[in-house]
């Protein structure tokens, strides 16, 4: 693709062709997919409503062909956003982790969950051939932790 530089005139004055691309929209384009992505990525894990746990524990990162099992208050199953009957956990856990070579699962578990909920997913986990899992927490606000100690003073 060529460009001509100058005004044109059938005189047959000679212009110089201009063979480069204009590559600074591209550039602007893809840092503005860069910031969306970096905003939008966090927003994936968080699409049902857990209140989690605080921990002092500073955490790893979340893979990114990680698999969530998310643990409502009330107890129900979600595996990456699409709910699953109890009944049918461990069923759905062995369909995935057969054909994955990675086999770890994170559990995202509301605070207020019963723990036989939890003692279940991991077992249907074990199960299925999980051999890490990881529970997902909220870090602890240092101010919380300072209002915590000066209430115990």
């Amino acid at each position: 693709m060529a460009f001509r530089l100058g005004p044109s005139s059938g005189h047959g004055e000679e212009h110089q062709d201009m063979a480069e691309i204009n590559i600074i929209p591209l550039v602007d384009i893809m840092l503005v997919l860069l910031i969306i992505f970096m905003v939008a990525a966090p927003l994936s894990i968080s699409g049902i409503g857990v209140q989690l746990p605080k921990s002092k524990a500073k955490g790893g990162s979340v893979d990114e062909s990680r698999i969530i099992l998310t643990i409502d208050a009330e107890g129900g199953f979600f595996l990456d956003k699409q709910k699953i009957p109890s009944e049918q956990l461990e069923a759905k856990m062995m369909a995935i982790f057969a054909v994955r070579d990675k086999k770890e699962l994170y559990i995202r578990a509301d605070k207020r969950v019963r723990y036989g909920s939890v003692v279940d997913a991991m077992g249907a986990a074990k199960l299925a051939g999980v051999s890490k899992l990881s529970m997902l927490t909220s870090p602890r606000q240092a101010s919380a932790q300072k209002s915590d100690k000066t209430k115990a003073l």
